[in-house]
This record gives structure tokens, sequence and C-alpha cells, in this order.
């Protein structure tokens, strides 16, 4: 991932992401650079309009929004559920009681 940062960084930055620039950002990292992921990255984002990689990544993230924001009231049972458990624990300490009482 570090790889695919330090082109993003210098994408950001305005800079041409080539090989020496994509060595100098993870160098500055603290990451030691691997000649042939570097040179492999550089090569696949050749020709790549990175912009619009980035927005058509951004609109196919957006489905996966949804089923989270309907996974939501999937919680409201589970709070259901635990009230129950705390009435059942409430009539055992009940019957608990009625056992020493």
């Amino acid at each position: 991932m570090e790889y695919i940062y330090s082109a993003l960084v210098l994408h950001a930055a305005g800079k041409q992401i080539s090989e020496d620039a994509v060595a100098a950002v993870l160098k500055a990292a603290g990451v030691e650079a691997d000649a042939a992921k570097v040179k492999a990255l550089t090569g696949s984002l050749e020709g790549v309009d990175i912009e619009e990689a980035i927005a058509s990544a951004m609109v196919a993230a957006a489905p996966a929004a949804a089923p989270a924001a309907a996974g939501a009231p999937a919680a409201a049972p589970k709070v259901e559920e635990k009230k129950e458990e705390a009435v059942s624990e409430e009539e055992a300490a009940a019957g608990l009681s009625a056992l020493f009482g």
C-alpha cells in the first residue's frame, strides 16, 4: 500500500510519478523501496488518469455504504435481546430469593 500512497502523494503535489520520485517518497517515509515494485507501479500507472480513477473508485464505493445503512436497524433487535436477558436475570434473582427467602 505504501507504494500506492507514494504515487498519490506525488499526484496530489502535482509532481510526475516516476521511479525516482516514488523511491524518494518511500525513502522519506522510512520505507526501503523494492525496485521491482516501484517499476511495476510506475509502469501500471502509465497512461492512467488518476483523477478519473479516484472518481470511479468513489462511485464504486458509494453502493457499499448502502448495506451499512441497512445494517443499522439490525442493531436495534440486539439491544432488545439484551433487555430480555436483563429481565431473565431479574427473574432468576427473584427465584433465588424465593429459595433463600
